[in-house]
């Protein structure tokens, strides 16, 4: 009598090892994914606070060119003028740390001057004819103040045709300084320039 064999073969299935190989491998990967992920959150995050900083010194900038290109009566002071001062004549400096002026409200009913400084790191602004200043710049903003090679304006052409200057009165204005966001350093540079609107040659 002829007996056939029969053969069973057994499929191997996982071993706790290779499980826990494969559960250590999954979670290498998916901590690798998330380190990224908050990199880039983070990354992100400082580049929208950086962005904030420079969009408010954009607007500084827009608010002091718009006010002086409809003002008029520039006076700027440079590093040996104590401090912008209502009285006197329009004068140029091109080396100034603070400009004073008249803006375009300016009247018999309201004589009060407008002022910009830099000093102390800061920029200041002044709607009382320079009795009061409030800081218009954050604290993480640092302004370079006035030195030999840098000046935050630069004023031509401010006094009036009868003092024999025919140009039109124009101001540069500069800011340099750095941004400190974080324990992180960014430096900026930012520069525009602005003629008064109202003719005066």
């Amino acid at each position: 009598m002829a007996h056939n064999a029969q053969h069973i073969t057994k499929q191997r299935g996982y071993t706790i090892i290779e499980t826990m190989i494969a559960i250590s491998l999954f979670l290498v990967v998916v901590m690798f994914g998330m380190t990224s992920l908050l990199n880039a959150n983070l990354v992100s995050r400082k580049t929208q606070d950086l962005r904030s900083i420079l969009d408010n010194l954009s607007f500084i900038m827009d608010d002091i060119s718009r006010n002086l290109r409809t003002g008029y009566d520039y006076r700027c002071y440079d590093i040996s003028a104590s401090g912008p001062v209502v009285t006197g004549v329009p004068q140029s400096c091109a080396k100034g740390w603070a400009i004073i002026f008249k803006p375009q409200t300016y009247s018999s009913a309201d004589t009060n001057q407008m002022a910009y400084s830099v000093t102390g790191g800061k920029i200041y602004k002044s709607t009382d004819s320079g009795a009061n200043f409030i800081p218009v710049t954050l604290d993480e903003v640092t302004i370079q103040t006035v030195s030999a090679s840098y000046s935050p304006f630069s004023v031509l052409g401010a006094p009036s045709p009868g003092s024999s200057d025919y140009q039109q009165p124009f101001v540069i204005i500069r800011l340099v300084g750095t941004i400190t966001y974080k324990g992180v350093d960014t430096k900026f540079s930012l520069q525009t320039s602005v003629s008064q609107r109202l003719i005066d040659i």
